[in-house]
């Protein structure tokens, strides 16, 4: 089956001439958040700040598929109708676990923060994300982060917005997050920085997308047995050959600093 934004690939960038500079990094190293840096999906687990930790059924009722942003909007709205404040909000996302070995990967990107180049690409909110990954201890390990707008408004409601608008038929419409992997890709070249692979660690639908669009040189990460691992799996059945990059899934992120920590001493 042929998808929308199928033939459309990341562009990489060719060095060309110029004075020296500090070299950039070599890779690009993209990150999912729910259920890939963290265990659980934190829309679901901001639940537990609301009264009885549980929806009232006409809100779940209202739950539409690829209006997943628009549904955490009416959630939200709940919650701060229910008197629910920043505080109760910050305290469920500083102690969502995160998943098995993350930090034993972040520890070894912490130590070789000159080889990648970190960006974070979440359909959750930029108030959880910031809030998880301050208290972990990783914040600063990103470069930049890509998510929902959040804030909290005069009333004290979490409130959400989309991230941008798109024409990709597989995904929700807030986000796409190949075109932003895309756009960011080419901004970097804009900036003159080369990476020699680009590396996708997610679980999600719409995390197959952005790494059906990854070159030969690339490397996806998909979570064992999560969505994205099997649209991998199914893409390969129907047409083999047609997802390009390097199929690596694992059970606890320690296997993919393994992986990356392999590839730099076959550089050296």
């Amino acid at each position: 089956m042929k998808r929308c934004c199928e033939g459309v690939g990341l562009p990489r960038l060719f060095k060309g001439v110029g004075m020296a500079a500090p070299r950039p990094p070599s890779f690009l190293l993209v990150f999912d958040f729910d259920e890939t840096i963290i265990n659980e999906n934190s829309d679901d687990s901001i639940v537990r700040a609301a009264p009885g930790q549980a929806l009232p059924e006409h809100i779940r009722q209202t739950f539409r598929e690829g209006s997943y942003n628009e549904y955490m909007q009416r959630v939200l709205a709940y919650m701060g109708d229910q008197g629910v404040k920043v505080g109760a909000f910050k305290a469920v996302y500083e102690n969502i676990p995160l998943a098995p070995g993350v930090p034993d990967l972040f520890q070894f990107l912490s130590k070789n923060q000159e080889l990648f180049e970190i960006i974070l690409i979440s359909d959750a909110n930029m108030f959880g994300i910031e809030c998880t990954l301050k208290a972990a201890g990783f914040y600063s390990l990103f470069r930049k982060i890509f998510s929902n707008p959040s804030s909290f408004d005069k009333r004290g409601y979490l409130t959400l917005g989309p991230y941008h608008s798109h024409k990709c038929l597989e995904c929700p419409a807030n986000m796409c997050k190949r075109k932003i992997l895309t756009e960011y890709l080419a901004e970097r070249a804009q900036e003159e920085v080369e990476f020699e692979r680009v590396f996708y660690v997610g679980d999600g639908a719409n995390d197959f997308c952005p790494s059906a669009a990854l070159t030969s040189a690339d490397v996806a990460f998909p979570r064992q047995g999560y969505p994205m691992h099997r649209m991998t799996q199914e893409m390969e059945k129907k047409q083999p050959g047609a997802f390009q990059a390097t199929v690596v899934p694992w059970e606890s992120a320690a296997e993919v600093a393994r992986y990356l920590q392999e590839l730099l001493k076959k550089k050296c």
